[in-house]
């Protein structure tokens, strides 16, 4: 059997009422035959560990309930040790269409004018050509702020600096498989950040996204504004070691063997 080349991560929270038709939308997508597909279970209390296993699809199940950011690193850890080239990453929750997954990773394998492939495609709620999302209007606050930390740190524009809907490739997925390169707990606007000023090609896609109708968002009520917090330390700590240590400076321009 021929090996793939990507790897899709889904982690998941108490997602027993969504995991299913997550999966299902994908095998009829066909993409048990383009890719392989991993559920991290970040230890769920509910039917999300017995549907993986009756679907039959391959889950690393934490003792803990360690986080969102910890979750994805371990599928990149996964990742790299069985040697993908790409990794896409979707929520349990059935947010993410399926529809987004074959344009991200086209776009992955897509070069510049300079004969470049990007290392990160967000896929992203908010462009002109992406479908209707509402949002809160703590979460409108919220983004902008991220929008404008983004801008003010980089000099880039990205309209969805919070999407979990990403495609990485191997140099992007393995260099935040390494210690301490990955916020185990919020990783969104700060990671962006971090990797356009280390160097690696971020570029942003149109995408389908639906408002999730079953269970409880991680971001709802008032979280958003701790989370913004959590969110602004960490873009601190990061702008310290990049602008004033000069730590991982131009590691995006470097080769995956050499990270």
């Amino acid at each position: 059997m021929e090996k793939k080349e990507l790897l899709i991560i889904i982690p998941a929270y108490n997602e027993g009422k969504n995991i299913r038709q997550v999966l299902t939308d994908l095998e009829g997508l066909d993409m048990k035959i383009r890719a392989d597909i991993l559920i991290i279970n970040d230890a769920s209390t509910d039917s999300t560990n017995w549907i993986v296993k009756e679907m039959h699809y391959p889950m690393i199940s934490q003792l803990f309930n360690m986080g969102y950011g910890c979750a994805l690193q371990t599928g990149y850890k996964w990742a790299v040790r069985r040697g993908y080239r790409y990794v896409i990453q979707m929520d349990g929750d059935g947010q993410h269409d399926v529809c987004n997954i074959p344009r991200i990773y086209d776009r992955l394998r897509e070069a510049d004018g300079d004969g470049v492939c990007p290392d990160i495609v967000l896929g992203a709620r908010f462009m002109k050509e992406s479908s209707e999302y509402p949002v809160s209007a703590a979460k409108k606050i919220v983004y902008a702020m991220f929008r404008f930390l983004i801008r003010l740190t980089t000099g880039r524009r990205f309209s969805d600096p919070t999407t979990g809907l990403q495609g990485l490739s191997r140099k992007a997925f393995l260099y935040y498989s390494k210690y301490n390169h990955f916020d185990d707990k919020y990783p969104d606007a700060n990671m962006l950040i971090l990797m356009s000023l280390i160097g690696f090609r971020v570029v942003e896609i149109p995408a389908v996204m639906h408002l999730r109708t079953e269970g409880k968002s991680m971001h709802s009520g008032l979280k958003p504004f701790w989370y913004m917090l959590r969110v602004m330390y960490s873009v601190v700590i990061i702008l310290f070691r990049v602008k004033v240590l000069k730590q991982d400076v131009g590691m995006g321009e470097r080769s995956a063997d050499k990270i």
